[in-house]
């Protein structure tokens, strides 16, 4: 699914943009996930269970080495700040199941969101935020990929 998203993206930039429309029709109904092929996924990033019910906003950011699982959502809210619309994610983070994360907020690198949370705030580099609403329980956490501490 993710070397898929990526050719997706890069095939919606090209002249032939409906393969693009097609392809993310297909996973739209296989999958049960809207991710639009102008979504900035870094790489590495991945969505275990294939993206499972996914609904990301064309206008998010997310970084390199993420990991996404089943019913996430990341959204706009209607609301602009400082030019962006939609969350901007940072790099090594770890968005739990069931997740929701809504607005034009920054998720900092090296974060932890748990399954279930709401967030609507921004939230600092390595953090593990909780709840909801999701507040930061924890700062300097471990790092997913690396298992660092930082």
């Amino acid at each position: 699914m993710d070397k898929v998203l990526r050719q997706v993206n890069r095939m919606n930039g090209t002249k032939i943009p409906f393969v693009s429309k097609l392809i993310h029709f297909i996973l739209r109904i296989i999958y049960c996930c809207d991710i639009m092929p102008g979504t900035k996924i870094g790489e590495g990033t991945r969505f275990p269970h294939r993206g499972l019910g996914v609904v990301i906003n064309q206008n998010a950011v997310i970084g390199k080495n993420c990991i996404v699982e089943a019913n996430v959502c990341i959204g706009g809210n209607g609301k602009t700040r400082e030019g962006i619309v939609a969350p901007q994610i940072g790099d090594n983070v770890l968005i739990g199941s069931n997740s929701v994360i809504i607005g034009p907020i920054n998720i900092g690198s090296n974060v932890k969101i748990g399954a279930g949370s709401v967030v609507v705030k921004d939230v600092p580099d390595n953090s593990v935020v909780v709840g909801n609403p999701g507040h930061v329980v924890s700062v300097s956490c471990t790092n997913h990929e690396t298992g660092k501490t930082g």
